[in-house]
């Protein structure tokens, strides 16, 4: 069975969350939901993850999951703030433990904070299977972006997360920590390995200028025309574009914040004596 699709796109973060359903009136999961986040103020919203608790009403989903690929680096997730609202379990990929034992070092956090991944109600391994309703969807593992990275094959779909964009913006960045352009050289010829058909959903886009957002392709459009890993690239050529194009890229705008909320499941900091969260800025050292 294939599932049903609503996109809904954040152009502020130019992130793409996804709800996945099986028919109206069934079951849904929730992909990369985006809180929102004003860094001059540090205030947070929900209008996007609204917009996606809105069409889960209307569709009169039950919400089974919501499912991150990865701990992002460029929005906060809303992950906690839907599970309040709809219920659901919020699941990760099983290598978050290690993400998390990095960044718990670079924000020196609170000595009580876990760093196995007990944040979240579910870790998938790589292979995992797991039921949406009436759907079967699977994890497959695709580190190189970060080490934890995961996608999620469901029916004739496939979330890609941060490893591929659309062909003409090419391939994700690898120089986060534990990240590794030959890794993620491996794990895209892995998702390109699927049958032509397969419908890739990409969790951003950044269009060239003339170009409307988009966040859907095929395996065989990525083949044949992804600017950085089309078919008949090698992964020494790769390696080499990936890391020379990263060493130009600044740090992404929300990277503070968003790291120590998103390696908590979309929860804020413990708030301090005073009742009050805080966030912490590292200085020199990223």
């Amino acid at each position: 069975m294939n599932p049903q699709v609503h996109a809904g796109f954040d152009p502020v973060t130019r992130t793409v969350s996804y709800v996945v359903y099986d028919q109206p009136g069934g079951h849904a999961a929730i992909i990369d939901p985006v809180l929102d986040y004003d860094p001059k103020s540090g205030r947070t919203a929900a209008a996007a993850a609204d917009r996606l608790l809105t069409f889960v009403h209307e569709q009169r989903l039950t919400l089974d999951w919501i499912i991150e690929t990865h701990a992002h680096a460029d929005h906060l997730s809303a992950a906690a703030y839907l599970q309040r609202q709809l219920g659901g379990r919020i699941a990760i990929g099983d290598r978050i433990g290690g993400v998390q034992r990095v960044f718990k070092d670079i924000f020196n956090l609170e000595p009580g904070f876990a760093t196995d991944g007990r944040q979240f109600d579910h870790l998938f391994a790589d292979g995992d299977t797991f039921a949406i309703g009436r759907l079967q969807a699977q994890a497959i593992a695709v580190p190189g972006h970060t080490p934890a990275d995961m996608a999620y094959h469901i029916g004739d779909t496939i979330f890609v997360g941060d490893t591929l964009f659309l062909p003409d913006v090419g391939t994700a960045r690898c120089d986060f920590p534990g990240g590794d352009a030959a890794t993620l050289y491996r794990s895209i010829r892995r998702l390109l390995s699927h049958p032509d058909h397969t419908r890739l959903f990409m969790c951003h886009d950044y269009p060239p200028e003339g170009r409307a957002p988009q966040w859907q392709c095929t395996v065989a459009e990525q083949r044949a025309h992804n600017i950085h890993v089309h078919d008949g690239i090698s992964e020494a050529d790769f390696v080499q574009l990936r890391e020379a194009r990263d060493a130009t890229l600044a740090m992404p705008v929300l990277i503070l914040p968003a790291i120590q909320v998103n390696i908590r499941a979309g929860q804020l900091p413990p708030a301090e004596d005073n009742g009050t969260a805080y966030l912490k800025i590292p200085l020199n050292l990223l």
